[in-house]
């Protein structure tokens, strides 16, 4: 049995041409716009940690400098690669700077009278540090008085600490502005389902795959993601307000808050005196996700065009740059606003197409194979998928209405994947006729097909090599021929992970994250880590006293099920834990033992001391490499 690795199918050769023959003119605006108010960089954006470990290098991209894409790449995707080459601090206004290229995201420096704030903080401390040091190698020592979060994904957070420090915060010489509910979003969505939404986002950006034309080349967004921890320092001041007007330093700025739209808490910024709109991440130069690869709760399409299409009429006929915390700004009335309305466009039309197709009774995958950008969107780059898709939105916008359930009975209470895998198999003749049909299938290039059937074939058994190989060779195709970067990386590293298998274990949330956990939401995180099989028959209170916050709280297990309260006074429990938030944290983390902390006065124990023990036993532990394209073992 012969399969293609690393190397395009003719059928994925001549889907390339065709590509390339049916793409949009290419008029040459977002590579002058990539590069407009270059004002110097590092050799390759190369950043190290402290003990000389790599965070960023885009050396390895140097590939991209070939204009012409070559077989293993959409040529709609290339262009996008090689506009996300650019890095470096750029001039927007007289104003306004961004560092681009130095992280998946952006970081924007707006000056003020004596000073100048960061708009957003990039992922990782290094980025963030790296960046910081460049703007101010080309602009003076200016202080940095203000950090303004745009909205609550790490990328746009996580290097704060590279940026400023507790003690500035502390000290009143920083203020961090975000939008209401920051806090609650950033770290719900980041340590709830984390380790999950971890191992599912190296399939969306690809970052275990090697580099390279028949492998990772690009993020959609940007180029990757950091090798780093993130942190979090908390928001000083919220935005509550739809819109509100502050003078920072001299400098008037406009918020325009956006809920619910591509992050659960968003917001975007208007700067009069630069007539600069800012647009966070809701318009960005692609179509962005309505629910990621890496898995989110559904984003509200309908609102996030509403907001778009009130920031073109409130802030539009004062716009004369937009620009965004990903990709390159626009430049001149007419074009920024034409571009924020065609963004506006995008999500308005997907969301009524959807529902309205939805609403004749038509099934999810059904509407995504139909629907097409009408040729006003289409013929336009920054409207085609290089991270989200009409395909996959056009799920989102189903699951948000209607759930997962299509409404088929049949699909109800399907087997589940192993066991229906098995009876696939055998109804199609066993393992070697199915080989042999589906490889008949490769060779006249229905990917598609050959990686559905394949699938069912590893389920079923997952030792039978030339199934697995089969199944890499068609995702690999259909990786090739992506536009989408991240659909491009979750084929490309499937077909990774069916040949050599999972990366290493990543391990759980980091203790910058968990100690940003409000004592809620900790509690939350606790009740899911209990294995349910340890604590069935268990029923005990747990109180806890909080020594710094003073605050009280009481956690009850019963029926497997942990809920937990906070109280006004000290709980009657059978355990009662007094500690600090901290000592807690580190017992969590595993960077301190239950007999330390007693020795050395951190914890303090009455009633039922065996409790303590028994209750942290029950709490599961997540190692972050669970198969995906393997079945996965289910835990006890």
């Amino acid at each position: 049995m012969s399969t293609i690795q690393n190397c395009a199918h003719p059928a994925t050769a001549g889907f390339q041409r065709l590509v390339a023959s049916q793409q949009p003119p290419e008029d040459r605006e977002d590579d002058a716009d990539a590069w407009r108010g270059f004002m110097g960089s590092m050799d390759d954006a190369a950043i190290k940690r402290a003990d000389g470990g790599s965070v960023w290098n885009l050396a390895a991209y140097g590939f991209l400098a070939d204009a012409e894409a070559p077989d293993t790449v959409n040529p709609i995707l290339w262009r996008q690669a090689r506009l996300n080459r650019a890095h470096g601090l750029f001039q927007v206004t007289e104003r306004i700077f961004q560092v681009r290229g130095f992280d998946l995201a952006n970081i924007t420096f707006i000056e003020t009278d004596h000073g100048v704030m960061a708009f957003d903080a990039l992922m990782v401390p290094e980025t963030a540090a790296a960046a910081l040091a460049l703007y101010r190698k080309h602009r003076g020592d200016r202080p940095l008085h203000t950090v303004i979060y745009s909205h609550s994904h790490v990328d746009h957070f996580g290097g704060v600490t590279g940026l400023v420090s507790q003690e500035d915060v502390d000290a009143g010489r920083v203020q961090i502005i975000a939008p209401a509910g920051f806090m609650q979003s950033a770290v719900a969505e980041n340590v709830m389902a984390g380790v999950a939404m971890a191992r599912r986002a190296q399939f969306q950006f690809g970052n275990t795959l090697p580099i390279g034309p028949a492998a990772q080349v690009d993020s959609g967004l940007g180029k990757n993601v950091p090798r780093g921890r993130p942190g979090l320092l908390a928001p000083t001041r919220e935005i509550t307000q739809k819109h509100e007007c502050m003078v920072i330093d001299g400098l008037e700025v406009e918020f325009q808050l956006t809920p619910e739209t591509e992050a659960p808490a968003e917001m975007h910024l208007f700067i009069p005196s630069e007539n600069a709109l800012n647009l966070a991440e809701n318009a960005t130069h692609t179509l962005h996700n309505l629910c990621p690869l890496r898995g989110a709760k559904v984003r509200d399409s309908l609102a996030w065009s509403k907001y778009l299409n009130e920031a073109l009429h409130r802030y539009g006929p004062r716009t004369e740059v937009i620009l965004a915390q990903h990709h390159w700004p626009t430049w001149g009335r007419e074009r920024a606003v034409r571009f924020l309305a065609e963004q506006r466009d995008m999500y308005r039309f997907l969301h009524d197409q959807t529902v309205r197709l939805m609403n004749h009774g038509c099934k999810p995958a059904e509407i995504a194979e139909r629907l097409q950008w009408p040729d006003g969107l289409a013929e336009r780059w920054h409207a085609r998928g290089y991270y989200g898709t009409v395909s996959h939105n056009v799920k989102a916008i189903y699951q948000h209405y209607l759930s997962w359930y299509d409404a088929h009975p049949a699909n109800l209470n399907k087997l589940p994947p192993v066991e229906g895998a098995r009876k696939y198999v055998a109804y199609m003749g066993g393992a070697q006729a199915l080989l042999g049909k589906a490889q008949a299938d490769f060779e006249r290039g229905e990917f598609r097909w050959v990686a559905e059937v394949m699938a069912h074939l590893v389920y079923a058994e997952p030792a039978n090599q030339p199934a697995r190989e089969l199944a890499a060779a068609a995702l690999e195709q259909l990786g090739f021929q992506a536009e989408s970067a991240t659909w491009r990386n979750a084929y490309l590293l499937g077909a990774q992970e069916y040949r050599v298998g999972p990366p290493p274990a990543s391990g759980q949330a980091g203790a910058a994250m968990l100690a940003a956990l409000p004592n809620e939401l900790l509690f939350d995180l606790l009740a899911m880590r209990v294995v349910a099989g340890r604590a069935k028959d268990l029923r005990f209170d747990i109180g806890w006293h909080f020594q710094e916050s003073h605050e009280h709280w009481v956690c009850s297990l019963s029926n497997g099920a942990l809920s937990s309260i906070r109280l006004e006074t000290a709980p009657v429990a059978d355990l009662t834990v007094t500690t600090s938030r901290a000592t807690l944290d580190a017992l969590l983390a595993h960077q301190l033992q239950p007999a330390q902390a007693l020795a050395n006065g951190r914890l303090m124990l009455d009633g039922q001391v065996q409790l303590l023990p028994l209750f942290f036993g029950l709490l599961d532990r997540f190692s972050g490499n669970f198969a995906v394209v393997d079945a996965a073992e289910m835990p006890q």
